[in-house]
């Protein structure tokens, strides 16, 4: 157990030493073509409302119609995380499911 132990340190820490840079092909630089996504009807209503909100002169508001409008701006904001489909992994989990493809291969 010492010794699997003792072999993996020595992989991460080897990993973490070498430089990527050096691996890294000169390419001549190419063209990025942006194709924007189609931004759902609902969604540009939401962010709409933000911007006009954003615009809003709020010195002249009493301290309930704020508290009412940042309420709103949190609930749009939820709801417009909520409609993204992103899978978000952090490192952690990144380099456990490397270690166990590495154990189990």
């Amino acid at each position: 157990m010492k010794k699997i132990s003792f072999y993996l340190m020595m992989m991460v820490l080897s990993l973490t030493v070498v430089p990527t840079t050096t691996f890294a092909a000169k390419k001549n630089p190419t063209t990025v073509t942006n194709n924007p996504k189609e931004v759902p009807e609902e969604v540009k209503v939401l962010l709409s409302r933000l911007d006009e909100i954003k615009a809003m002169d709020k010195s002249s508001m009493k301290s309930s119609e704020k508290k009412a409008l940042r309420k709103e701006v949190r609930a749009i904001k939820s709801e417009l995380a909520s409609t993204g489909n992103g899978v978000y992994l952090s490192v952690g989990a990144i380099i456990i499911v490397i270690l166990l493809l590495i154990l189990l291969l």
